[in-house]
């Protein structure tokens, strides 16, 4: 099983956010990471990440909520 490693600044380049709001994400409990020296996180992680939060707002972490249709 291959499975690749990403820095939080990767992650912050993968999803076009910034790398406080990769911590945040960690640090609230929505992306698993693991430390090795630093932060870590499994392509695979992200990728369930994206899937299960695909059509939430996570503007506010402490308050997540469907999207509302664009008009």
């Amino acid at each position: 099983m291959e499975d690749v490693l990403y820095t939080v600044s990767e992650v912050a380049k993968l999803i076009k956010t910034n790398s406080n709001y990769v911590y945040e994400l960690i640090k609230k409990g929505y992306l698993p990471a693991l430390k090795l020296g630093s932060f870590k996180i499994r392509k695979s992680a992200l990728l369930e990440f994206l899937e299960k939060y695909e059509g939430q707002d996570l503007t506010d972490l402490t308050n997540v909520k469907e999207l509302k249709e664009v008009k």
